[in-house]
């Protein structure tokens, strides 16, 4: 288990969450003093009032939470937002409404996910060849439906 320290920025943030034992993701909670509504194809940016001290080697992914992108239609605008090790200002989650209808997020709702994982650096080498494969430089589709 890795630690991750934070401080509230807000008094009423709350802490990232596990929903379960073997959970990947901690439920991150809007942060707002009230209500905020998405409407049909608006971004809005949800802060969560914390500031994260995520250690060197790591990242922090936000995803977007499972029930409130497939019932709500409400997912991160980015796709996957990477909060990097030195990044020490709030945590805010850019929600995009895919849906039709406005969509309200109350103070305190869980609205994203946090995974925080480790990750390499690369050193990236110019060259005049690649190795072959199998697969060479078949691109999107190339490797068949199924």
């Amino acid at each position: 288990m890795v630690k991750v320290n934070f401080i509230k920025l807000n008094e009423k943030a709350v802490k990232p969450a596990y929903g379960s034992q073997y959970a990947a993701g901690a439920d991150l909670y809007a942060c707002e003093g009230g209500e905020v509504t998405v409407n049909p194809g608006e971004t809005r940016i949800i802060h969560t009032g914390l500031a994260l001290e995520i250690p060197e080697g790591y990242a922090g992914l936000i995803y977007a939470r499972s029930g409130i992108a497939t019932k709500r239609g409400l997912a991160p605008a980015n796709k996957v937002g990477v909060i990097d090790a030195d990044y020490r200002g709030e945590i805010m989650v850019s929600l995009y409404n895919h849906s039709s209808q406005p969509q309200t997020i109350a103070d305190g709702e869980r609205i994203a996910q946090l995974v925080i994982t480790p990750f390499l650096t690369a050193e990236f080498n110019e060259t005049q060849q690649l190795s072959d494969t199998v697969r060479g430089d078949g691109g999107f589709g190339s490797t068949g439906k199924k």
